[in-house]
């Protein structure tokens, strides 16, 4: 019994080379936006897979500059009941609610969310450095870039945290 699949020689996956990726520079604005859809958002960025272009084993991502940090949000009982636990390098785990860290450094939660969403390589530390998160809606220092205004995430109501 013998197939008719037809193969084309011709017919090749692209893959990006390093030198030929362009990197425009992107700003989001975080206000009112949920943490964790957020951060999915930016980490696709990051990876390059909004590209037609996106390849695997090379840096095909984005730079991405949020602003109003502070002003993002978790939705449901995340700031009470979400932790973060570090190792200090001495016995015992430092554990940190989501509301404790957040007022204390709120970009903080969000380069972790976003870190984790990442590939667990060193391909992620050079995505990763290309994500510069700011606390408020400062003048950031990559004004020379031209970052491009882009809308990420469904904007939420804001619940008070009392």
């Amino acid at each position: 019994m013998t197939n008719n699949i037809k193969y084309i020689a011709n017919d090749k996956t692209y893959m990006a080379k390093p030198n030929e990726v362009s990197q425009k520079w992107y700003l989001v604005d975080a206000t009112d936006k949920v943490v964790g859809r957020l951060a999915s958002d930016i980490a696709m960025i990051l990876m390059g897979k909004h590209r037609a272009t996106y390849t695997p084993h090379i840096d095909t991502g984005e730079y991405v500059v949020v602003t109003n940090a502070d002003k993002s949000i978790f939705t449901g009982k995340k700031l009470e009941q979400k932790k973060y636990t570090r190792y200090t390098g001495y016995p015992g785990l430092r554990v940190e609610t989501a509301k404790e860290r957040f007022a204390r450094k709120p970009e903080l939660v969000l380069i972790e969310s976003v870190r984790r969403m990442l590939p667990k390589n060193n391909l992620a530390k050079r995505m990763l450095q290309k994500l510069k998160v700011y606390k408020s809606n400062e003048q950031h220092p990559h004004q020379a870039q031209n970052p491009e205004v882009i809308e990420l995430a469904i904007t939420r109501k804001r619940t008070e945290v009392k």
